[in-house]
């Protein structure tokens, strides 16, 4: 408006709203919006047949996915697991603040599932001295590309390793009655809500422990076949009737 009145000859000068120093100083800034990136996921109802095609693959890549999955874990932080960090005995993965997006302790429970994969983790080993889980070259931590070449090697181009992180929260929200802060828990993701964080200081370990419990035997469990149809042809059903 101030500036159709200058045009007009109304006022003279420029817009003292625009000058620096003015309502710059006064009014916050203006943030841009980032746009989510989302990462190509598999539907739930999908996973028994695509884990039951994963056992399969052979390598460490597969065996580094398929404990992925069972975790609900980053891709970073399966690839960089050392057997320093996990505790057979208990059945529990204690993740290091270093290693951790939200720069604090992780306890993940294994299920028996997760202790399976470890077992043939452990047999593929070129020496029981190697400090990393899923090993790669040289006794090293495997690159966070082996669990993307196993995708690549079953031809699934479709779905990402961090997608399955979604499909782990599909399933919770959808076929689960466990409260939101026990699957976000599972994601090790913070709460929002500082005053909800400063009351929930404990990881609930316990029944996230039952969760992904119930998240292995779904994704092991047999693939549903597909069903038949039951309907004849009308051609058929009336050759039938000539004969």
């Amino acid at each position: 408006m101030l500036s159709w009145a200058t045009v007009r000859g109304y006022r003279p000068g420029d817009n003292p709203a625009r000058r620096p120093g003015h309502l710059d100083k006064l009014l916050p800034k203006r943030h841009k919006v980032q746009k989510v990136e989302h990462h190509a996921a598999l539907s739930y109802a999908e996973l028994p047949a695509f884990h039951a095609e994963l056992r399969k693959q052979a390598g460490m890549g597969a065996l580094a996915l398929r404990f992925a999955i069972m975790t609900a874990a980053r891709t970073g932080e399966v690839t960089g697991a050392q057997w320093s960090e996990i505790d057979l005995e208990a059945a529990v993965w204690a993740v290091p603040e270093g290693r951790m997006k939200a720069q604090r302790e992780h306890r993940v429970p294994l299920s028996q599932e997760s202790m399976r994969v470890l077992k043939a983790a452990r047999k593929h080993q070129s020496d029981e001295s190697v400090a990393a889980v899923f090993e790669g070259r040289r006794g090293k931590s495997m690159c966070t590309a082996g669990m993307s070449a196993a995708l690549k090697s079953m031809k699934r181009t479709d779905v990402t390793v961090h997608g399955f992180r979604s499909t782990f929260r599909d399933w919770c929200a959808e076929q689960t009655a466990f409260p939101r802060e026990i699957a976000e828990a599972a994601l090790a993701h913070l709460l929002t809500n500082k005053a909800e964080a400063a009351y929930q200081r404990g990881d609930l370990l316990e029944r996230r422990r039952t969760l992904m419990d119930q998240w292995a035997r779904f994704a092991t469990s047999p693939p549903r076949a597909k069903q038949a149809s039951n309907v004849t042809p009308i051609s058929r059903a009336r050759g039938r009737g000539r004969k």
